[in-house]
C-alpha cells in the first residue's frame, strides 16, 4: 500500500490546498517572479509482512511573472483548490511560466517516482 502527501512552502510558510478564491489568488500571485518548494512524503506498507518504509523528497519551482489573467483563469477552472499550495506546474497556462525546476517534475506533482520505487523495493525485501 502506498500513501503520500505533499505541502508547498513559500517564504517559510507551509501551504495546503487553498480553500477560497482569495487564498488561491494570494498563493498564486506570491509565486510570481519568485519560487516555492514542494515537500512530499511517501509511506509504503507491505500488507503481507507489515514492513513499512518511509521517505520524503523536496523540489523547488522558480516562476517568471504570472499575469493576473492567468491567476483568474486558474481560479475560475477550480483545479487549484485540489492541490497543495494551488500549485499546478503541469497546467498549460502555468507551464510556460516555469523558469526552472530543481528536482523532478514527478516530485513537484506529488509522487516522487524514484523514492517510491526505492521504498517499494525495500518493503518487499523485508522478511
Amino acid at each position: 500500500m502506498i500513501t503520500a502527501d505533499q505541502v508547498v512552502v513559500h517564504d517559510g510558510v507551509i501551504r495546503e490546498k487553498p480553500s477560497t478564491p482569495e487564498e488561491a489568488r494570494k498563493f498564486i500571485k506570491g509565486y510570481s517572479e519568485s519560487h516555492a518548494a514542494t515537500i512530499g512524503s511517501v509511506l509504503v506498507t507491505n500488507v503481507k509482512t507489515g514492513a513499512r518504509r518511509e521517505g520524503w523528497d523536496k523540489a523547488e519551482v522558480y516562476f517568471h511573472k504570472i499575469p493576473d489573467e492567468v491567476v483568474e483563469s486558474l481560479i475560475e477552472e477550480g483545479n487549484v483548490f485540489y492541490v497543495a499550495g494551488g500549485l499546478l506546474v503541469e497546467h498549460p497556462l502555468t507551464s510556460p511560466l516555469v523558469e526552472a525546476i530543481v528536482g523532478t517534475i514527478d516530485s513537484v506533482m506529488g509522487l516522487p517516482k524514484a523514492l517510491t520505487e526505492r521504498l517499494i523495493k525495500e518493503s518487499l525485501s523485508e522478511p
